[in-house]
């Protein structure tokens, strides 16, 4: 029943295959398939409202907590807490968020959540521990200790476990710790958006004061910060390559298999804005403006320095806007994937570019969201992206 988040499964092969994996995968939910918006959202509600009945998924017999756990072989472990925050103030202080996001995205996942009446999948917030015993973490190592509630594989070959955590005491503890923390928004901005526009559509109190998240505390389990790639659609490679010419410092990587292009974009990437461009020709990086007052003229003055100078807003202030004049906006010109080989796969298939980015650093995104200041759209990914989204689906009983 597992899924990535909804916007990682971006490739219909992808989507199909877990339909067929299992006949109550939750992306029957999160990505129903019908001819208009209205009929997806349809379906999934009736998809729904035909498991519980059916027993697929049940309420808790009492309210609780989750403890989640995320392991690969290769040493990487995340733990977390799944529960309901409430969306009200004074949640809208604590929850940084640090991506703008595309209305139209918002306005499909309320669509979405408006026909279920349901959480469907759960937005990721991190926070930052003192690395002293606390209650949270001692819940979260004892629950570690125990049977789990269940538990499996997924096919990225990451390890999934789940415990329930309803001791009123441990409940209290854990809410009373938690309640002053900033926690910064890792994934998740658009469903935190409709969480915030379904509130303030209705009245208080009410099922939807309240979104499902999952806590992780990055001192302890720090994550992985990773890119979020982009697909240029209609824009040939050479094209986009033709347009930078006098304009930014080209370097030609023919020959070079992707893992080395990506070190040196890496490379590059430590000394300034860097970009690599692949397609139908050999991948290039790109670095650097060559022209002085390039950046002067297209990158905002009145934001923060790490803000300016951030790759992603040379991207979209600079390349999209003023070079390749593509809208960000636009899903029929632009794509936002995860996989950096499956970017340029579609590139290649589709005669698009392939613009790859190099990871921000975790420390820069939280620094930015205390300012109050969102990076550009689809600028982070945290890791790890798998899922148990079966297992936190949770109705809102309206």
């Amino acid at each position: 029943m597992t899924s990535p988040p909804y916007d990682v499964v971006v490739r219909p092969d992808g989507l199909h295959h877990l339909q067929s994996a299992d006949p109550h995968n939750i992306v029957r939910l999160i990505l129903p398939e019908a001819g208009t918006p209205e009929a997806r959202n349809a379906q999934a509600a009736d998809t729904l409202r035909r498991w519980r009945s059916e027993g697929v998924l049940t309420a808790d017999a009492e309210p609780g907590l989750y403890v989640y756990e995320q392991r690969d072989d290769a040493g990487m472990l995340q733990r977390g807490v799944i529960g309901a925050l409430r969306v009200s103030d004074p949640a809208e202080r604590l929850v940084l968020p640090h991506e703008d996001v595309m209305p139209h995205v918002v306005a499909d996942r309320a669509d979405l959540m408006r026909a279920t009446s349901a959480n469907l999948e759960p937005l990721l917030l991190t926070y930052r521990g003192d690395g002293t015993a606390t209650a949270t973490a001692d819940l979260i190592e004892r629950a570690a200790g125990q049977p789990p509630l269940l538990a499996t594989t997924t096919e990225d070959g990451v390890h999934h476990r789940l415990w329930s955590v309803t001791d009123p005491a441990d409940l209290t503890a854990i809410g009373t710790e938690l309640a002053g923390h900033q926690a910064l928004i890792a994934d998740g901005h658009h469903r935190w958006a409709t969480y915030r526009r379904l509130r303030a559509e209705h009245p208080s109190p009410g099922p939807w004061d309240h979104g499902l998240v999952l806590l992780v505390d990055t001192a302890r389990y720090p994550l992985r910060v990773r890119a979020i790639h982009r697909l240029l659609h209609g824009l040939p490679v050479a094209d986009a390559l033709g347009a930078l010419d006098g304009l930014f410092r080209v370097r030609r990587l023919d020959g070079t298999p992707l893992s080395g292009a990506m070190d040196a974009l890496a490379e590059a990437a430590s000394l300034g804005n860097a970009f690599l461009l692949a397609g139908t020709t050999a991948p290039s990086t790109s670095s650097t403006a060559r022209t002085p007052d390039l950046l002067a003229r297209t990158v905002p003055a009145d934001r923060p320095t790490a803000w300016r100078t951030l790759d992603a807003t040379v991207l979209h202030a600079t390349l999209l806007d003023h070079v390749w004049h593509v809208p960000e906006d636009s899903p029929a010109r632009i794509a936002y994937i995860h996989d950096t080989a499956a970017t340029v796969e579609k590139a290649e298939r589709d005669g698009g570019t392939a613009v790859l980015m190099h990871p921000v650093r975790e420390d820069v995104v939280r620094d930015l969201a205390r300012q109050g200041v969102t990076m550009p759209r689809k600028s982070t990914s945290f890791g790890p992206e798998t899922g148990l989204r079966a297992w936190c689906c949770a109705s809102l009983d309206l």
